[in-house]
């Protein structure tokens, strides 16, 4: 049956599903929410502005119609859309190779990825490939954003210091650091050194100390979140009232964001088409992950495809509104749902908190010194450098920890680009050797059950004549001449091997690469006296096999179970 229009635009367009139901109630806490989110945003699209490359108002212009767009499309009712570290990271590492930081080309290049990004994210939406994600493990995923981490920690002291730094490596960025010594300015390692420390003191201290001087838990909670807009104020008073020589943002437009149409130049388009799809995966991972851990706590769903399109639409918007990449952000999204938002009206009206902003306060931001808003994005990645990864996939799983290390040297030593593409190459390839080289046990029959487990684990009952193997991976091209290989190997020097049971229950598929490689493994044991059998076949599996000339051939049988066959073919019982 045909599902009715109203649902297909609802299940398009998410706000149609709350809209309907939405309660004066919501609208108060989501206006809470959204003032709190406000607050905490504008430093920080700022400050992702400057790691981008891009003018401050730039942060402001990607944090208004993308958000906005977010809303209408996005399924997340909590997600916060908006500059996040890590894109911005690679949106200046990108951009860097094509024109010059500061220039007009630029900011127009900075679109064009924008809209590139949000292209791409929303046709894979369409298409439904939501699966893409998991081309990145979690592992190597969290090694590429701590070494990101890294990269943006060391590239922001440049402005901390005074210091000009070039470079999207570690070993650029120290060979530039040391290069540029001789621009060191003490007032501004001052004015950056405090904001570090009051930052740091704010995200892990200022909370506790507040409740401790009898402050309520509401006021120091406000207190707590408003603290990079008071390291703001602080420190552009300071600038302001004692006439410091420090490098400031300058003059910012008091302006909305520009309604705009990319330059979409085919030689531009050429250059950032791979980075384009490599910062959607990467914005989509993080993005998904944040979106779902959020809604796991209130028992909402998330559609990974619904968000696809959401960031693809938010992207697009920031593309077309003088902004640069997006996605959604951990930490602004961890306070707009602690702030109680119920629904994506929180971003409409986060949004429209900051066009206010964009229009009333930037003249006030003339002496906002540079080294504050550094301070901002060291303090804020401090928390994506997660370095216990290494010691749990160690412990875990070795190949996994070589992965996670490779990605992180990768990226630390050539660049974020390198390191995103060698974590995906290592994913795939991880995951490639693995199922290449699938489990196979010798299995026994366990005394007075029907289960079967593996001889090197457990005491169990076999049979001289018959060989057991449980086969724990779908079979395929990559796969099969190992699995050949071990058979053969473990059947040569057998006399008494009269038969080989291959325990399918763990196999979804078999390709035709496979099956033939089947065949022929029939055809080896065949000349050796040794029928081939199959057990717990799998109905799909099955239904292929059927249609093939494979089972008109099989030596052996296919069993409903290995307990069945293995009580009709151990010595005595061949006959049944």
């Amino acid at each position: 049956m045909r599902r009715p229009l109203s649902a297909d635009l609802a299940r398009l367009l998410p706000i149609l599903s709350w809209s309907r139901t939405y309660s004066r109630k919501d609208a108060a806490q989501d206006g809470l929410a959204a003032v709190i989110v406000t607050i905490m945003l504008i430093p920080q699209s700022l400050a992702y502005a400057m790691l981008a490359g891009m003018p401050p108002e730039a942060g402001l212009y990607a944090s208004i119609l993308p958000i906005v767009a977010y809303a209408l499309f996005g399924s997340s009712r909590v997600l916060a859309v908006g500059p996040v570290a890590v894109i911005s990271l690679l949106t200046a590492a990108r951009l860097g190779t094509v024109a010059q930081s500061g220039t007009a080309a630029y900011a127009a290049a900075a679109m064009v990825l924008a809209a590139l990004f949000g292209a791409m994210l929303l046709a894979m939406g369409l298409l439904r490939m939501g699966f893409i994600a998991n081309f990145l493990s979690h592992p190597v995923i969290a090694g590429f954003i701590t070494a990101s981490g890294v990269l943006i920690a060391v590239g922001q002291l440049g402005p901390l210091t005074g210091i000009k730094m070039t470079g999207a490596s570690l070993p650029e960025l120290f060979e530039s650091l040391s290069a540029g010594k001789a621009g060191f300015n003490v007032q501004t390692l001052i004015i950056g050194g405090l904001g570090v420390a009051f930052l740091i003191w704010v995200r892990w201290r200022m909370k506790h100390a507040l409740r401790a001087l009898g402050v309520g838990a509401a006021v120091a909670d406000g207190l707590t979140k408003a603290g990079q807009v008071i390291a703001v104020a602080a420190s552009t008073l300071a600038v302001w009232a004692l006439g410091l020589d420090v490098a400031v943002v300058g003059t910012v437009p008091a302006a909305l964001p520009p309604l705009t149409i990319p330059d979409f130049d085919i030689a531009l388009i050429r250059d950032l088409a791979m980075p384009a799809f490599l910062i959607s995966i990467v914005g989509f991972v993080e993005s998904v992950s944040v979106a779902q851990t959020l809604a796991a706590r209130k028992r909402q769903r998330i559609r990974p495809d619904q968000e696809l399109i959401g960031l693809g639409a938010a992207n697009l918007a920031a593309g077309f509104s003088g902004g640069f990449p997006v996605t959604g952000g951990f930490a602004r999204s961890v306070v707009n749902a602690d702030a109680g938002a119920v629904t994506s009206a929180a971003g409409i009206y986060t949004a429209l908190g900051l066009a206010i902003a964009a229009l009333a306060l930037t003249p006030f931001l003339y002496f906002l010194p540079k080294a504050t808003l550094a301070a901002t994005i060291i303090v804020a990645v401090l928390g994506l450098v997660d370095l216990s990864i290494l010691k749990k996939t160690w412990a875990y799983s070795r190949a996994d920890f070589v992965a996670v290390a490779g990605t992180i040297l990768i990226t630390l030593a050539l660049g974020v680009e390198a390191g995103i593409s060698t974590g995906v190459l290592l994913s795939i390839g991880l995951h490639l050797w693995r199922s290449s080289r699938p489990h196979v046990a010798e299995v026994g029959l366990v005394a007075g059950t029907e289960h079967f487990r593996n001889i090197l684990r457990y005491e169990v009952i076999t049979d001289p004549t018959v060989l057991s193997l449980q086969i724990d991976e779908s079979l395929y091209f990559a796969n099969t001449r190992y699995l050949e290989d071990l058979i053969l190997a473990r059947t040569a020097e057998d006399s008494a091997l009269r038969h080989v049971i291959l325990m399918c229950s763990a196999v979804n598929e078999i390709d035709m690469t496979a099956l033939e490689t089947l065949e022929a493994l029939m055809a080896h044991l065949k000349d050796r006296g040794i029928a081939l059998h199959l057990s717990e076949v799998k109905g799909p599996v099955m239904d292929r096999l059927q249609r093939s000339s494979f089972l008109d051939h099989l030596t052996g049988k296919v069993f409903l179970s290995q307990h069945a066959a293995f009580a009709a073919l151990r010595t005595g019982n061949q006959d049944a």
